[in-house]
């Protein structure tokens, strides 16, 4: 058994896939490292079994079809041996002084000396994440400083305020295996922005967390066909539509177990339904006003209780305002919250 799976979904990965790759290495046996690669048509797959030919303990090169970033994860999840299940995009690395931290911490949690208190099995740990825009030579850091307990076991009850800017994404979460598998996530091919599905759907199935406050997952920001560019984004608009009507299906407001859990889920949920409002709006075309108060319909329909929490919150009340005018302020919003969240 290892400790921590650390999965590399790869497509047409050769400029990057060897800093991701070397940011794992030398940490000992006891991390097990996936390359998934994703039908890739360059380098990518040479590299893979080179890295596996080099170190058979720790790296393993999975080659498949092409199916999309959530194949390459859900790939990832049913071959995985740790007991802890960690994602890197091939574009990404880790800092190795705080992964070695985090395995430490790991290894503390999943041993034999562990106290009364923590018998039970840890179900998820957090980490900082930083924004690397190497391209300018800026870095931002989201720290969870403030927002959740240190040095402690902790439940969602128990964390403090998280703030517009410390989101829980995809970067900052390592997950217990077992617990993704039970929690029966599975996320869609061929779709982009099933990064969001991967964190919130698991949410609610976590009871026990710790916060580790180093910064862990370095996030390549500065391609021009980045995910998270608006024009790429635009041109996506329909994954985004999938990805949030996924999101909505995945959880009913009133089982989330803790109120605190609960607004910060609704507050995450809200996000997703600004990001496809405005999008839409900024597309302007009638299939993209239908679709816009199709989403708001389809959260309505599927959850009412939802709906009106999202719609009560700051974000989901501004995206209902009405011509000209309210479309620019919508936009305008957006705008603000995208300087909040360090987007492209």
């Amino acid at each position: 058994m290892k400790l921590l799976t650390v999965a590399i979904p790869s497509y047409n990965s050769e400029e990057y896939l060897e800093r991701a790759v070397n940011s794992l290495l030398g940490m000992g046996e006891d991390i097990e490292v996936l390359i998934i690669n994703d039908g890739s048509t360059d380098r990518t797959a040479e590299i893979a079994d080179r890295y596996e030919k080099q170190y058979p303990e720790i790296v393993k090169a999975v080659h498949k079809e092409n199916g999309g970033h959530g194949s390459g994860v859900n790939m990832g999840l049913s071959l995985a041996k740790g007991l802890y299940f960690k994602v890197l995009d091939s574009d990404d690395w880790f800092d190795k002084e705080a992964l070695g931290k985090v395995l430490k911490t790991l290894r503390y949690f999943s041993g034999e000396n562990r106290d009364v208190f923590t018998r039970e099995p840890l179900d998820c740990l957090i980490c900082n994440y930083v924004y690397e825009r190497l391209l300018e030579g800026k870095q931002k850091v989201i720290s969870y400083k403030n927002a959740f307990p240190e040095e402690q076991v902790f439940t969602w009850d128990e964390m403090y305020h998280l703030h517009t800017s410390q989101n829980i994404l995809m970067h900052s979460v390592i997950y217990r295996t077992e617990l993704l598998r039970k929690c029966g996530l599975k996320l869609p091919e061929h779709t982009f922005y099933v990064d969001n599905l991967f964190v919130y759907q698991p949410l609610a199935h976590t009871k026990r967390l710790y916060y580790l406050n180093v910064d862990l997952y370095r996030y390549f920001i500065g391609r021009e066909d980045q995910s998270v560019n608006e024009r790429v984004m635009m041109s996506r608009i329909d994954q985004q539509l999938r990805v949030t009507k996924m999101m909505i299906k995945a959880q009913k407001l009133e089982e989330i177990p803790s109120k605190k859990l609960a607004s910060y889920m609704v507050k995450y949920l809200a996000m997703m339904m600004t990001i496809c409002t405005v999008f839409l709006i900024k597309i302007g075309d009638e299939d993209s006003m239908q679709k816009k108060e199709e989403i708001w319909q389809f959260l309505e329909n599927e959850d009412k209780e939802l709906y009106s929490a999202v719609r009560s919150c700051i974000l989901g009340r501004s995206m209902h305002l009405r011509g000209r005018a309210g479309k620019r302020i919508i936009i305008l919003g957006y705008q603000i919250s995208r300087k909040i969240y360090g987007f492209s």
